[in-house]
């Protein structure tokens, strides 16, 4: 599913414009960017999880030489699903 199919479902089941569901669409999706910018934890209700993890520098190798190199710090984003999620993707 594509932001364009969300645009036209939000559009579909709420009679709104396209352009109304867009604007909509794209307003929830800059928030939730935002707070995750921030490195908040993002809890969506029946949906799940998203946290924003910090990992340490470590040491790695290049898989062409071996040459030994160090991998720098950097925040990596997860996503937990809820239970109920996980129920209706397994049904």
């Amino acid at each position: 599913m594509t932001k364009a199919d969300m645009v036209q479902k939000v559009s579909d089941v709420s009679n709104l414009t396209l352009k109304e569901a867009g604007e909509i669409v794209e307003a929830v999706l800059d928030i939730m960017k935002e707070a995750l910018e921030k490195g908040e934890m993002l809890k969506i209700s029946g949906f799940g999880n998203f946290v924003v993890k910090q990992k340490q520098a470590r040491k790695g190798r290049n898989p062409q030489t071996g040459e030994s190199i160090t991998l720098d710090a950097r925040r990596v984003l997860t996503f937990k699903p809820s239970n109920l999620l996980r129920d209706a993707v397994n049904n």
